[in-house]
């Protein structure tokens, strides 16, 4: 398995470069295809975490332990750096310290804290509260004195937006900057003019989420390159395709009996053995 202190140094390079697009993967599977179509790295959303492994809500619910199991087995099958969504780091400052040892040692490259109150809810949801910045401060300290590799990219995001105002989300990036994050991730912005002010008045690396269905309009890479960001996050883009597709072959079956007009549709079993290295030959009729 490729270290993540060997991913850590190979995304801080690619920052220096490029904005760096991160799709978010699923499962091990999807990670392999997320590395196949040329993806410089990848990002391991917690609400995929809650909803595809956990079945349920992105509400804080998932633990370490899941997070870690997850991560652990996308690193073991990728090459590319991997950015995970840390929640609110599974407690306090203590418990912040051992998500980065824990993750870090399970193969990701960096993590991003959440500066909400737990049980934390989507960032594109309403009824979100913020801890105050001067105790998130404390979580990031001892974050970041807790990783191992100096490259290990440690992302503050800050849910302020959608709570208290752009002024607020810019007031506390910076403070989060100076408390120890590498970067920060301002969720929930409203319009293009937002995500450029926050550029403009926050002097460091800069994570923008690309979601969908959500408060932020939808933006292209280029835009947001444009704009001085240094990574851009599609969280929850394959999983929403994913499931849709099920939907549709599922309906296909009830309403037909068999998935035979579905095909098309479909990856072959060749194509999944090619993405998975698989020497096995498909039966000739």
């Amino acid at each position: 398995m490729i270290s993540s202190s060997i991913r850590s140094t190979r995304l801080r390079e690619m920052l220096e470069e490029k904005c760096v697009v991160m799709p978010g993967a699923i499962n091990a599977l999807s990670a392999k295809l997320i590395e196949r179509e040329g993806f410089d790295a990848m990002y391991l959303s917690g609400a995929v975490l809650a909803n595809s492994v956990g079945g349920m809500p992105d509400v804080g619910m998932m633990t370490l332990t899941e997070s870690e199991k997850h991560s652990a087995s996308i690193a073991r099958v990728t090459t590319i750096p991997i950015i995970a969504d840390a929640d609110t780091g599974y407690g306090e400052a203590d418990n912040a310290a051992r998500t980065v040892q824990v993750l870090e040692q399970a193969g990701v490259s960096g993590i991003h804290l959440e500066d909400q109150v737990f049980p934390k809810r989507c960032g594109h949801l309403e009824g979100k509260e913020l801890v105050s910045a001067e105790d998130f401060c404390v979580k990031l300290g001892a974050a970041a004195a807790a990783k191992t590799s100096p490259d290990f990219l440690l992302i503050a995001r800050t849910d302020a937006r959608g709570v208290v105002g752009i002024d607020e989300t810019i007031r506390r990036a910076n403070v989060y900057l100076e408390a120890g994050a590498d970067a920060v991730f301002p969720e929930g912005l409203k319009s293009a003019e937002e995500f450029a002010r926050v550029a403009k008045e926050v002097p460091g690396l800069l994570l923008a989420n690309m979601t969908e269905f959500g408060t932020t309009p939808y933006l292209r890479v280029q835009e947001f390159a444009e704009m001085g960001y240094n990574m851009v996050i599609f969280p929850v883009t394959l999983q929403r395709a994913a499931q849709k597709a099920m939907e549709d072959v599922l309906r296909v079956i009830g309403e037909e009996g068999g998935q035979e007009s579905f095909l098309d549709r479909m990856q072959t079993r060749q194509e999944l053995y090619d993405l998975l290295g698989y020497d096995g030959k498909v039966a000739k009729s």
